[in-house]
């Protein structure tokens, strides 16, 4: 539980809630969360997913876990605790967007299963839909775009989430994606599959 350090301040409630968004934007505003390897096809698939939700006239918008250690975690490393820190901070920031009725969408390896608990738990129930990319080690070094795999084999990159720090698979995950097993366009059509059987976007038949 991080600390409470501001004293005297007061929650104001809203005149306009996420119910009114909700209703008017014919959407739910939830978090997407995208978790696995490196290399495992998170981004990818959630920038995807993000094109089509946006094709259909959702709000959405990922919130990537590179873009977001430029500037707003761009003091945070990768030790244990810092990792920590980075997953709070944007699981705070992706309520906020759902609470926009934003659809929010992460792309962060996220590794500790812990740490996703408390992001899901700051979420209504319901709201918070893990998404596992699912990806054997062998696949995610073959894939390497950034070239990060062999360098941390080669003990250039401390603390490599896969080789020299842990990540701890989801044991339920909302929905798990094998993305070394289906194509984009398999994996993406599976979890819009997923979100309109859930009522959270609009079905074909309404749009």
């Amino acid at each position: 539980m991080t600390e409470q350090k501001s004293t005297n301040i007061t929650w104001h409630k809203p005149l306009v809630t996420q119910a009114d968004r909700e209703t008017r934007n014919r959407h739910k505003g939830i978090v997407l969360w995208f978790t696995g390897l490196p290399s495992s096809g998170k981004s990818t698939l959630a920038h995807e997913v993000e094109r089509r939700l946006f094709d259909i006239g959702c709000s959405s918008y990922v919130l990537d876990g590179d873009n977001i250690r430029h500037g707003l975690n761009k003091n945070l490393g990768f030790s244990p605790e810092d990792r920590k820190e980075n997953i709070r901070r944007l699981g705070e920031v992706a309520k906020l967007f759902a609470d926009a009725c934003v659809i929010a969408i992460t792309a962060f390896i996220s590794p500790y299963r812990e740490d996703r608990d408390q992001a899901r738990a700051l979420n209504p129930q319901g709201k918070f839909i893990e998404v596992y990319c699912k990806c054997s080690v062998d696949e995610c070094e073959k894939r390497d775009p950034k070239g990060l795999w062999q360098k941390a084999r080669k003990g250039e990159l401390k603390e490599f989430t896969g080789i020299s720090a842990p990540y701890e698979e989801p044991p339920a995950p909302d929905i798990v994606v094998e993305t070394d097993r289906c194509n984009l366009e398999e994996c993406a059509q599976q979890i819009m599959s997923y979100l309109e059987k859930k009522g959270l976007i609009p079905s074909a038949s309404t749009r």
